[in-house]
């Protein structure tokens, strides 16, 4: 059965999310830099941010605990600015318009990520060139669990053997294919990516 529908993860597949660049932002001093990226950006905390099972106010609490309060607002303004600072990846909104117009494809977002970033998608003009975006942490669902990969298919009325799924991480592949989608790791070449999707749709 033919390929109708691509969906795409976020981060390092069309967006860079690079927590050194974010910090670097708005902190010069390397030693801090150091920390904020530890503190601010531990799995610890965005874990729980995709599952949607820990507020914002409490993150940002939670770092003041770790930090010197020399740092608490810088952290804080680090925290609620990431959405700002998250360049694409070169190529892939070319990418986008190139299935979609040659192929005629619909193009999806699955991602692990907070309710915060789903209510500044706005702020990602490459999130509006696609069909429907699917966001962990406003549904309480992550990958790789199959329930994510069904409540997307339900969501969008589409089905597993008419989709492909592309993601940098192995587990998250896994994931899909195990729910009946093809699946391709990312590895940061756009080119690569183009030439296989040419050969499959």
């Amino acid at each position: 059965m033919s390929i109708k529908n691509v969906i795409f993860d976020f981060g390092q597949v069309l967006v860079h999310f690079e927590p050194s660049y974010m910090v670097g932002v708005y902190c010069e001093d390397e030693n801090d830099k150091g920390l904020l990226e530890e503190v601010v950006f531990d799995r610890l905390y965005w874990d729980r941010l995709d599952s949607g099972d820990i507020s914002d106010e409490e993150v940002v609490n939670a770092f003041k605990t770790r930090l010197p309060e020399r740092l608490w607002d810088l952290a804080e303004k680090i925290y609620y600015s990431w959405v700002y600072n998250i360049p694409e990846i070169d190529g892939m909104s070319e990418l986008i318009d190139r299935i979609k117009l040659r192929y005629g494809v619909k193009a999806f977002l699955l991602s692990n990520i907070s309710k915060y970033f789903a209510s500044h998608i706005d702020e990602v003009p490459i999130l509006k060139k696609l069909d429907g975006l699917i966001m962990s942490g406003p549904i309480g669902i992550v990958k790789p669990s199959r329930e994510i990969f069904e409540h997307l298919c339900r969501e969008h009325k589409i089905s597993p053997n008419e989709s492909i799924f592309i993601d940098d991480r192995v587990e998250n592949i896994e994931g899909a294919i195990r729910c009946g989608f093809k699946g391709y790791i990312f590895d940061g070449d756009v080119d690569r990516l183009r030439d296989y999707l040419d050969s499959i749709l």
